[in-house]
């Protein structure tokens, strides 16, 4: 139960912590995740972290929720997916309840609208380092039915202007006809 106890603590101070210091958005927050729940405290494995980044993608809402919801409740069921919640809603909360009083200051500041952009390139480039991180872990698995989906999905969006959502759906049809057939294979 003490060990229960001290999951949910840290849990909630990560995901706490990702969340008031994380700008630019779901995938931003995806990647320190990452390297706080695999790298750091090696709660998760990184193909688990790829597939529960997945599942918080397909999944309607903020992905920065749905990725606290699916490691919290990986980590410690119910009760991990609650306290990751919380703890992810609560900074953006109060800073948005923050400038909302404050809003016709900000909104004319000069220094302020520079600082957002300056923090554009910054979010750019991590969304970048996401990409290149999970794109090369599909790639060093060295799978060919990982990569022929990684590239169709990459080609589909990007040259055929594809919407994301057909993507998603097809990727996550195919991963389930794929694991259907290993199981089916195995017996």
């Amino acid at each position: 139960m003490n060990i229960r106890k001290e999951v949910l603590g840290k849990l909630f101070l990560s995901t706490l912590y990702l969340s008031a210091f994380t700008f630019g958005g779901g995938y931003v927050i995806v990647t320190l995740m990452k390297k706080k729940f695999v790298d750091e405290y090696h709660w998760i494995e990184e193909n688990e972290m790829l597939d529960l980044t997945a599942i918080a993608q397909s999944a309607p809402g903020a992905i920065a929720v749905n990725g606290a919801i699916v490691v919290g409740y990986k980590l410690a069921g119910m009760a991990g997916a609650l306290v990751a919640i919380v703890a992810t809603v609560i900074p953006p909360f109060v800073i948005l309840s923050l400038i909302s009083v404050f809003y016709s200051a900000f909104r004319s500041n000069f220094i302020i609208s520079q600082m957002l952009e300056g923090m554009q390139a910054g979010v750019g480039a991590v969304i970048a380092s996401v990409v290149w991180e999970m794109g090369s872990g599909v790639a060093k698995s060295k799978d060919l039915f990982s990569l022929l989906i990684l590239a169709g999905a990459f080609g589909a969006a990007w040259f055929f202007q594809v919407n994301v959502v057909y993507v998603i759906l097809v990727c996550g049809l195919l991963g389930v006809l794929r694991t259907l057939a290993a199981r089916r294979k195995r017996l």
